[in-house]
Protein backbone atom coordinates (compact mmCIF):
# COMPACT_ATOMS: atom_id res chain seq x y z
CA UNK A 1 0.00 0.00 0.00
CA UNK A 2 1.39 3.13 -0.81
CA UNK A 3 1.05 6.43 1.48
CA UNK A 4 -0.16 9.43 1.50
CA UNK A 5 2.29 12.19 2.54
CA UNK A 6 1.77 16.07 2.99
CA UNK A 7 4.25 18.83 3.06
CA UNK A 8 3.50 22.03 4.20
CA UNK A 9 4.91 25.42 4.86
CA UNK A 10 3.24 26.89 8.70
CA UNK A 11 3.76 29.73 10.62
CA UNK A 12 3.88 29.36 14.41
CA UNK A 13 0.26 30.17 14.75
CA UNK A 14 -0.21 27.19 12.09
CA UNK A 15 -1.17 29.53 9.03
CA UNK A 16 -0.70 27.58 5.99
CA UNK A 17 -2.57 30.15 3.52
CA UNK A 18 -0.03 31.62 0.35
CA UNK A 19 3.34 31.16 1.98
CA UNK A 20 4.43 31.55 -1.67
CA UNK A 21 2.85 34.69 -3.10
CA UNK A 22 0.59 38.01 -2.39
CA UNK A 23 -1.66 36.89 -4.88
CA UNK A 24 -1.56 32.81 -4.56
CA UNK A 25 -4.73 32.92 -2.19
CA UNK A 26 -6.49 35.92 -1.41
CA UNK A 27 -9.59 34.55 0.04
CA UNK A 28 -10.92 36.03 3.18
CA UNK A 29 -9.32 38.69 2.59
CA UNK A 30 -5.85 37.66 3.58
CA UNK A 31 -2.92 40.20 3.32
CA UNK A 32 0.31 38.44 3.91
CA UNK A 33 0.68 36.53 0.84
CA UNK A 34 4.13 35.47 0.39
CA UNK A 35 5.24 35.11 3.88
CA UNK A 36 7.69 32.53 3.28
CA UNK A 37 9.57 35.07 1.41
CA UNK A 38 11.55 36.54 4.63
CA UNK A 39 12.93 32.42 5.71
CA UNK A 40 14.94 31.42 2.61
CA UNK A 41 16.28 27.49 2.76
CA UNK A 42 20.25 27.40 3.74
CA UNK A 43 21.98 24.49 2.34
CA UNK A 44 20.99 21.92 4.60
CA UNK A 45 17.02 22.25 4.48
CA UNK A 46 17.55 22.95 0.53
CA UNK A 47 19.31 19.71 0.56
CA UNK A 48 16.14 17.81 1.90
CA UNK A 49 13.71 19.73 -0.26
CA UNK A 50 15.59 18.86 -3.47
CA UNK A 51 15.68 15.27 -2.30
CA UNK A 52 12.11 15.04 -2.19
CA UNK A 53 12.12 15.26 -6.30
CA UNK A 54 14.10 12.91 -6.50
CA UNK A 55 12.52 9.81 -5.85
CA UNK A 56 9.14 8.49 -7.52
CA UNK A 57 5.90 10.38 -6.68
CA UNK A 58 2.17 11.18 -7.69
CA UNK A 59 0.77 14.01 -6.95
CA UNK A 60 -2.40 14.81 -4.90
CA UNK A 61 -4.01 17.96 -4.86
CA UNK A 62 -7.25 20.19 -3.71
CA UNK A 63 -8.35 22.45 -6.59
CA UNK A 64 -7.17 25.41 -5.54
CA UNK A 65 -3.74 24.55 -4.79
CA UNK A 66 -3.77 22.84 -8.62
CA UNK A 67 -5.03 25.81 -9.94
CA UNK A 68 -1.90 27.65 -8.38
CA UNK A 69 0.13 24.79 -9.85
CA UNK A 70 -1.40 24.65 -13.48
CA UNK A 71 -1.05 28.25 -13.56
CA UNK A 72 3.04 28.04 -13.20
CA UNK A 73 4.65 25.01 -13.43
CA UNK A 74 3.88 24.16 -16.76
CA UNK A 75 5.68 27.44 -18.11
CA UNK A 76 8.34 27.99 -15.60
CA UNK A 77 11.69 28.46 -16.82
CA UNK A 78 13.42 28.38 -13.19
CA UNK A 79 13.42 25.82 -10.86
CA UNK A 80 13.33 23.20 -13.24
CA UNK A 81 14.35 20.48 -10.44
CA UNK A 82 10.73 20.68 -9.08
CA UNK A 83 8.80 21.89 -12.51
CA UNK A 84 9.93 18.74 -14.69
CA UNK A 85 8.70 16.40 -11.78
CA UNK A 86 5.05 17.80 -11.24
CA UNK A 87 5.21 18.10 -14.69
CA UNK A 88 6.01 14.66 -15.42
CA UNK A 89 3.98 12.69 -13.08
CA UNK A 90 0.50 11.59 -12.40
CA UNK A 91 -1.76 14.45 -10.63
CA UNK A 92 -5.10 13.47 -9.25
CA UNK A 93 -6.93 16.59 -8.28
CA UNK A 94 -9.79 16.54 -5.65
CA UNK A 95 -12.70 18.76 -6.53
CA UNK A 96 -16.41 19.60 -5.41
CA UNK A 97 -17.29 19.79 -9.47
CA UNK A 98 -16.58 18.00 -12.10
CA UNK A 99 -13.73 19.78 -14.18
CA UNK A 100 -11.14 18.89 -17.58
CA UNK A 101 -8.09 19.34 -16.17
CA UNK A 102 -5.91 21.49 -18.48
CA UNK A 103 -2.22 20.34 -17.03
CA UNK A 104 -1.36 16.81 -18.51
CA UNK A 105 -1.48 13.69 -16.92
CA UNK A 106 -4.42 14.84 -14.40
CA UNK A 107 -7.20 13.31 -13.30
CA UNK A 108 -10.31 14.87 -11.27
CA UNK A 109 -11.72 13.30 -8.54
CA UNK A 110 -15.11 14.19 -7.35
CA UNK A 111 -18.02 12.62 -5.55
CA UNK A 112 -16.88 9.99 -2.62
CA UNK A 113 -13.71 11.61 -2.84
CA UNK A 114 -12.72 9.30 0.51
CA UNK A 115 -13.46 6.10 -1.04
CA UNK A 116 -11.59 7.08 -3.98
CA UNK A 117 -8.60 8.00 -2.33
CA UNK A 118 -8.21 4.66 -0.34
CA UNK A 119 -8.56 3.01 -3.89
CA UNK A 120 -5.44 4.95 -4.76
CA UNK A 121 -3.65 3.89 -1.62
CA UNK A 122 -4.06 0.22 -2.09
CA UNK A 123 -3.22 0.24 -6.11
CA UNK A 124 0.90 -0.29 -7.02
CA UNK A 125 2.64 3.04 -7.68
CA UNK A 126 4.86 5.52 -5.89
CA UNK A 127 3.79 7.49 -2.48
CA UNK A 128 0.75 10.19 -3.25
CA UNK A 129 2.05 13.53 -2.40
CA UNK A 130 -0.03 16.06 -1.13
CA UNK A 131 1.46 20.06 -1.26
CA UNK A 132 -1.02 22.93 0.49
CA UNK A 133 -4.12 21.95 -0.32
CA UNK A 134 -5.40 23.26 3.03
CA UNK A 135 -9.13 21.87 3.02
CA UNK A 136 -8.11 18.31 1.22
CA UNK A 137 -5.73 17.83 4.20
CA UNK A 138 -8.44 18.59 6.64
CA UNK A 139 -10.38 15.70 5.25
CA UNK A 140 -7.34 13.47 4.94
CA UNK A 141 -6.99 13.89 8.51
CA UNK A 142 -10.60 13.44 9.63
CA UNK A 143 -10.16 9.69 7.94
CA UNK A 144 -7.07 8.93 9.16
CA UNK A 145 -5.83 8.81 5.53
CA UNK A 146 -2.31 10.38 6.09
CA UNK A 147 0.69 8.30 6.92
CA UNK A 148 3.90 10.77 6.79
CA UNK A 149 3.36 15.12 7.54
CA UNK A 150 6.12 17.38 6.72
CA UNK A 151 6.19 20.42 8.66
CA UNK A 152 8.06 23.59 7.83
CA UNK A 153 7.49 25.75 10.37
CA UNK A 154 8.77 29.29 9.93
CA UNK A 155 9.12 31.98 12.98
CA UNK A 156 6.72 34.12 12.50
CA UNK A 157 2.67 35.01 13.20
CA UNK A 158 -0.02 36.10 11.35
CA UNK A 159 -3.19 36.21 13.25
CA UNK A 160 -5.46 34.89 10.08
CA UNK A 161 -5.10 32.82 7.50
CA UNK A 162 -6.27 29.47 6.52
CA UNK A 163 -4.84 26.92 9.13
CA UNK A 164 -3.35 23.71 8.63
CA UNK A 165 -4.86 22.36 12.01
CA UNK A 166 -8.65 23.78 11.56
CA UNK A 167 -11.48 23.69 13.56
CA UNK A 168 -12.74 19.96 13.68
CA UNK A 169 -8.97 18.22 14.02
CA UNK A 170 -9.38 14.99 15.74
CA UNK A 171 -7.52 14.17 18.47
CA UNK A 172 -4.50 12.10 17.43
CA UNK A 173 -0.90 11.37 18.69
CA UNK A 174 2.33 11.55 16.54
CA UNK A 175 5.60 10.86 16.54
CA UNK A 176 8.89 12.72 15.64
CA UNK A 177 10.52 10.63 13.04
CA UNK A 178 13.22 13.11 11.44
CA UNK A 179 14.23 16.59 12.47
CA UNK A 180 16.20 19.64 11.62
CA UNK A 181 16.89 23.58 12.10
CA UNK A 182 17.52 26.44 9.65
CA UNK A 183 20.19 29.10 9.79
CA UNK A 184 16.98 31.86 9.86
CA UNK A 185 15.02 29.50 12.63
CA UNK A 186 12.96 27.88 9.80
CA UNK A 187 12.13 24.59 11.79
CA UNK A 188 11.83 21.10 9.46
CA UNK A 189 9.90 18.29 10.77
CA UNK A 190 8.50 14.96 10.29
CA UNK A 191 5.91 13.54 11.99
CA UNK A 192 4.03 9.94 11.60
CA UNK A 193 0.38 9.06 13.21
CA UNK A 194 1.12 6.99 16.64
CA UNK A 195 -2.65 6.36 17.52
CA UNK A 196 -4.98 7.57 20.07
CA UNK A 197 -4.02 10.70 22.96
CA UNK A 198 -3.18 9.42 26.18
CA UNK A 199 -4.67 11.08 29.09
CA UNK A 200 -4.18 10.84 33.00
CA UNK A 201 -1.90 12.62 35.87
CA UNK A 202 1.34 14.28 34.91
CA UNK A 203 3.75 12.69 37.13
CA UNK A 204 1.60 10.00 38.31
Amino acid sequence: MRKIITTTFVTLDGVMQAPGGPKEDTSGGFAYGGWQTGFPHDEKLGAILGGFFSIPFELLLGKTTYDIFAGFWPTATTDLEVASPFNKTKKYVVSHESFEPSWNNSVCITGDVVAQIKKLKEEDGPDLWVWGSGNLIQTLLENHLVDRMHLWTHPLTLGQGKKLFAEGTRAESFKLVDSKIGETGLIFATYEPAGKVKTGNVGA
